[in-house]
């Protein structure tokens, strides 16, 4: 999909000219919230060309807390390599874990030892002020030592950036990117259990825009995503959507932002294990901001999942549900902040056409001990497998099921010299199920070297 901008080469006017400009301009302002309102639902029943609508909106949340992080680490002088105003920070590490359980099994538990040597890189180049080059990606090797067979690759990004250009022109900033990632961790995804084996790889490319014109902001946005199973039982997920998310934001008192939000994703599987789907959402947010420590964002609104029919093992329906989220984070001294996620969402399956969850996840940073950083954080998750679905299919097309995936985790950082840190972490994770061995329990424990230039 191309998108292309263009505007008009102004020629210059008399004084009176641009008064009436800025006068017309005031008075369409006052209905710009009103079409762009309309507008958002217009698209949403629009978008009927060929990731769930979930996936679509937590894309658009993403860039906004990306851009944020981004700016921070602008700031951030160090670097390992500088030329003119180009600068790349390269930080070798070299992790030890140990895990009681690689398997995800009820019984038959069995545990390995995984070396992980890797370098994470970011690097910056600002052509203007408002113009930026931004690249964070982490690149690493997960060896087992006991299971040489599930050693993997790693490609992340720890601000979930991967490559971005910043384009600034007057009141509206584009945002060109490419996000990508590789990573094998079954115990990072709520739907299975009893592998080893699940990972993806997800690259997601697209441009985003975002107009402020003060009080009213405006954003709209596309992305392509490529999804791919890292192992080949469970390709039936290898699929392709294109995702696009427009909204409007009102600031209705400096410290509170209202607005709409709508999303379409259009979703297509290579294989014939599960169903494509359109789906889509609107819904409004409201923004709560009362200092510069302190913010509560709460969204909500309905979803519409439109299955078609090409599956050979699934016979599925289309679903319609509801979307709400509470999010909180509060900076409450120098030394502790904490933040909180709680909600309720749909999204594709793994194993079935689409998952309905209720979840919770908060956490805690502490910093009470010089030289020392605590973070704690756990997640709780509810959820029901198979929505939709009408018949059961073979092998690991697992249509119904209910669970509950829960655990938590701690990590304690200490600079052991102005060039060296260390970090220990220690995570849990635990699965409950109605369906005979899909229960676990996993301890992931260990220990991290990184070099800082």
């Amino acid at each position: 999909m191309l998108i292309f901008l263009h505007k008009t080469r102004r020629q210059p006017r008399p004084a009176r000219a641009e008064v009436a400009d800025a006068w017309r301009l005031q008075q369409s302002s006052a209905h710009l919230w009103t079409f762009f309102l309309r507008l958002s639902l217009l698209t949403v029943l629009l978008l009927v060309e060929p990731v769930s609508a979930q996936e679509a909106l937590q894309n658009s949340l993403t860039g906004q807390a990306v851009a944020k992080t981004r700016d921070r680490q602008m700031q951030n002088p160090d670097y390992t390599f500088k030329y003119d105003d180009f600068r790349m920070l390269v930080s070798p590490y070299l992790s030890a874990q140990w895990n009681d359980n690689v398997h995800l099994s009820k019984t038959n538990r069995m545990d390995d030892y995984i070396i992980t040597p890797g370098v994470g890189i970011t690097a910056s180049y600002p052509l203007t002020q408002r113009n930026v080059l931004y690249l964070d990606v982490s690149v690493g090797y997960q060896r087992y030592l006991k299971n040489p067979d599930l050693s993997t690759f790693t490609v992340n990004s720890a601000t979930r950036t991967g490559l971005s250009f910043d384009i600034g022109i007057k009141d509206v900033t584009l945002n060109l990117h490419d996000w990508f990632s590789y990573s094998q961790d079954s115990a990072q995804s709520s739907d299975v259990a009893n592998t080893a084996d699940y990972g993806t790889f997800e690259n997601s490319a697209g441009l985003s825009a975002t107009w402020d014109l003060n009080q009213v902001t405006l954003s709209a946005g596309y992305d392509h995503q490529n999804v791919l199973a890292t192992s080949g039982e469970f390709n039936n997920i290898n699929h392709s959507a294109e995702s696009f998310f427009l909204r409007s934001g009102l600031q209705v008192h400096p410290e509170v932002d209202i607005g709409l939000e709508t999303t379409a994703s259009l979703t297509r599987y290579d294989k014939d294990g599960l169903n494509n789907n359109d789906a889509y959402t609107v819904g409004p947010y409201v923004t709560f901001t009362p200092g510069e420590y302190f913010q509560v964002t709460a969204r909500g609104g309905y979803s519409i999942y439109e299955f078609q029919q090409t599956s050979q093992f699934i016979q599925t329906s289309s679903q319609n549900s509801w979307y709400a989220s509470l999010t909180v984070s509060h900076q409450i001294l120098e030394s502790l902040a904490y933040s909180l996620d709680v909600g309720h969402e749909t999204q594709l399956g793994v194993q079935s056409d689409l998952t309905e969850d209720d979840y919770v996840r908060p956490r805690i940073t502490w910093k009470f001990i010089k030289g020392w950083d605590f973070t704690t954080g756990g997640f709780y998750e509810h959820g029901k497998q198979g929505l939709g679905s009408v018949t059961t299919g073979p092998g690991n097309l697992n249509q119904g099921e209910t669970y509950d995936w829960y655990g938590g985790s701690l990590t304690l950082n200490h600079a052991l010299t102005s060039r060296f840190s260390l970090g220990l972490n220690y995570r849990i994770t635990l699965r409950s199920s109605d369906r005979p061995n899909q229960s676990y329990t996993q301890n992931l424990v260990g220990l991290q070297l990184t070099y800082h230039p």
